[in-house]
């Protein structure tokens, strides 16, 4: 059985989420000339899932929602670690 404690404890643990649209690969030199208003191609696709990261660890997959004028993510399965690190 759990004490009061420790789930004030865990309740006041700090995550950092982040979300991963899709990923490029770019010579450096191409890197370095890029300036404001510069496009960068990503892996993906308009309808593909983001990747859900927690502490830079995949956790889920999940959609761009809109909820009036916010954006949001919808989860929507589990993330597989192995997909996450395998380069495509």
């Amino acid at each position: 059985m759990q004490s009061a404690e420790n789930k004030t404890q865990v309740h006041s643990v700090k995550v950092e989420l982040s979300f991963v649209l899709g990923r490029s690969a770019l010579p450096m030199h191409q890197l370095l000339k890029m300036g404001r208003g510069a496009v960068i191609p990503l892996d993906t696709r308009e309808n593909d899932e983001l990747w859900i990261l927690a502490n830079n660890h995949p956790i889920a997959r999940g959609e761009i929602t809109i909820d009036g004028d916010r954006l949001c993510v919808t989860v929507t399965t589990p993330a597989d670690v192995h997909d996450f690190y395998a380069v495509g």
